[in-house]
């Protein structure tokens, strides 16, 4: 794999550029291995359309709670947990659950019954100054945590800390930390945020989101001018987990010893499969593009900002007309602050690109075509990559314990995952997720294929799940929210 969009570091990726000279070079040496994109996306291949396992009768055990809409799933509220939390992990260490929250700080779960949640440290006790923003832990039972924090009126940091437990509580170091970096001032500052620990223990993978909506320019005022992504956002990040102090600065060179895969716009929640295949949900932009599920592979490019699922995005095209496109919706602030517009400095793509899974559906196929029209790809009998705009798919985890019903467990060259939808933040498709999808994945060529169905819906925003047997725990982010129970039998 080629540097990471080198073409345009003046010093770092996609920086203002420092002549018209330089960048005419710059574009011209992007061009080798790079196809040029086009207007309308592939055709999509036909297929026929799975059905549901089981018929779905939708019921509502607990009042207020989430709608199952399979038979053979007992439902319990384990306990109601604060607003604003944002992930759950168990620890491989003691076997428990516990809840990050961004405001209040980390939570240990007893899961009863009667299940309760009580708090174990203040978000201060972590992090001095920076917002909590993932978790996840090591087989040892260490626990690593991502925060965030201002650097100035307009530069932002990252940091990761570990904690090693001991003494019922964790003692916590800095394991990590980025140089600062621009903010753009907009809600596409995705930050840092998705952390995993390989299964051997040996690495953690990290998540950097994008810092603008689909590669536009975002100058934050004029403090940053013709900055569109920089060197250590949108990426993913495999770093050595016995690291202490590492330094990540927004530099190409310095970074390239830990980049593990590009073109992500954000991968919130990372999850290893059974088979040691590591696998990222990530969500689209202000447009009726798909969000994706990806698997993640070393040096492989996915697309960001150039595509989004497999169709191109638009505003590389000298020809684009904003006013024409059809999917854009006006309830999304990238569409109100004129995001989307022609823009003639657009960089070339870098190169080739990996495509997410395939969806077959019948679940989450929802798209809108070129002219404006809503669709459903499982209905139509063709194939989405990957999931209905705007569900914001996380939340994944996967199935494999013999006491699971057998068409929920993966066996052979199948996996069996759950994942979940925070829900659409606006547009017009009906598909407004806050769903439970099962999914199927199947090893196709160089990629996975996917079935999805639909579980459970009407959680209040779920962001977070583990599996324990046969049992699923869902993290709900809404005030008067829960954290939830589903067993299969």
């Amino acid at each position: 794999m080629t540097s990471r969009y080198s073409q345009l570091q003046a010093p770092g990726r996609w920086r203002a550029r420092t002549s018209a000279l330089a960048l005419a070079l710059l574009l011209a040496g992007c061009q080798a291995g790079a196809a040029a994109p086009t207007a309308a996306p592939p055709e999509p291949t036909a297929v026929t359309a799975p059905t549901p396992t089981k018929a779905a009768v939708a019921r509502q055990p607990i009042a207020g709670g989430p709608t199952l809409l399979r038979d053979g799933i007992a439902l319990r509220k384990v306990a109601d947990v604060e607003g604003g939390s944002i992930r759950l992990a168990r620890s491989p260490a003691d076997g428990n659950l516990y809840i990050l929250n961004a405001a209040q700080g980390l939570y240990r779960v007893t899961l009863g019954p009667p299940g309760a949640v009580a708090k174990l440290a203040e978000s201060t006790a972590i992090f001095t100054d920076a917002v909590p923003s993932g978790m996840a832990f090591a087989p040892d039972g260490a626990l690593f945590v991502v925060g965030n924090r201002k650097a100035g009126t307009t530069r932002t940091q990252a940091l990761v800390r570990k904690g090693t437990p001991g003494g019922g509580g964790f003692s916590w170091q800095t394991f990590a930390a980025t140089g600062s970096y621009p903010l753009s001032n907009t809600p596409f500052d995705h930050l840092f945020n998705g952390i995993a620990v390989s299964p051997d223990g040996k690495y953690v993978f990290l998540n950097s989101g994008s810092r603008t909506d689909h590669g536009e320019v975002e100058a934050n005022g004029a403090a940053f001018p013709n900055t569109r992504e920089v060197p250590v956002t949108s990426a993913i990040f495999r770093l050595p987990a016995d690291a202490s102090n590492l330094r990540l600065p927004n530099n190409e060179q310095a970074l390239q010893p830990y980049l593990f895969a590009d073109g992500t716009r954000n991968s919130y929640d990372l999850e290893f499969a059974p088979n040691g295949d590591l696998f990222a949900g990530d969500n689209g932009p202000d447009a009726d593009y798909p969000d994706e599920l990806n698997w993640l592979r070393e040096g492989r490019h996915y697309g960001f900002p150039w595509r989004f699922g497999s169709q191109d995005n638009p505003q590389q095209l000298a020809s684009y007309d904003a006013s024409k496109d059809k999917r854009l919706q006006p309830d999304f602030t990238a569409v109100q602050i004129g995001a989307y517009r022609n823009d003639p400095t657009f960089p070339k793509p870098p190169g080739a690109f990996t495509d997410p899974v395939v969806n077959h559906g019948p679940a989450a196929v929802q798209f809108r075509s070129d002219d404006g029209q809503a669709h459903d790809a499982a209905k139509e009998g063709t194939t989405l990559t990957t999931f209905t705009p705007h569900r914001s798919p996380l939340g994944l985890v996967f199935a494999t314990d013999p006491k699971l019903p057998e068409s929920l467990r993966g066996s052979g060259d199948t996996l069996s995952a759950f994942m979940l939808s925070w829900g659409a933040a606006g547009g017009t498709l009906t598909d407004k997720g806050q769903d439970l999808l099962h999914l199927t994945l199947t090893k196709a060529g160089d990629n996975y294929s996917a079935t999805a169905e639909q579980i459970a819906r009407d959680f209040k925003n779920p962001i977070d799940a583990v599996m324990i047997e046969n049992r699923l725990y869902v993290l709900e982010f809404s005030n008067n929210s829960a954290l939830w129970e589903l067993t299969f039998t």
